[in-house]
């Protein structure tokens, strides 16, 4: 058996050293992802005994949107004003069921359009974790579940909004 050369050695360090860079992005990336995503997420996924109701748009401006609440749980109150982000489908005029965020006049969309559209943060960070994954680590495989997943995440919550 040859004995390990120093150069051999020195080419196992720098793949060993890639690798871990490369994973290290990668989990970065992902992470943040989902600390984005996390945000309005948390406020559909877990609406057990939040205030929820539906969201009837009067008006428009400077990327938020306003209008009143009328709740769909029993004890809680309707509201005058409560606001939303103008979000790629939200529109004066029309209705949309809702969750308020704790403690505030601030809603975001619930049901599965809601759910869809606060993880597509996560869905973009799919798709740039792919590339790193399939051309850092040299996953190719893995890189085309990942790219196709936040796909396929994107197209569910564009076709749902």
């Amino acid at each position: 058996m040859p004995a390990v050369t120093s150069r051999q050695s020195a080419y196992a360090a720098l793949r060993l050293g890639r690798l871990a860079a490369m994973g290290a992005v990668t989990l970065l990336i992902l992470v943040a992802g989902v600390w984005a995503s996390w945000g309005t997420a948390q406020h559909v996924m877990l609406g057990k005994g939040r205030e929820r109701g539906t969201l009837a748009v009067v008006s428009c401006a400077d990327g938020t949107c306003w209008g009143r609440f009328t709740p769909l749980s029993p004890g809680y109150r309707a509201r005058d004003r409560v606001s939303i982000g103008q979000e790629p489908a939200v529109r004066k005029g029309r209705s949309y069921t809702v969750t308020v965020k704790p403690d505030s006049d601030e809603v975001v969309r619930s049901g599965p359009a809601g759910l869809l559209y606060a993880w597509s943060p996560f869905a973009g960070a799919l798709l740039l974790a792919s590339v790193v994954v399939a051309g850092g680590l040299r996953l190719t495989r893995l890189g085309w579940v990942m790219a196709g997943a936040g796909l396929a995440l994107l197209t569910a919550a564009f076709v749902a909004l």
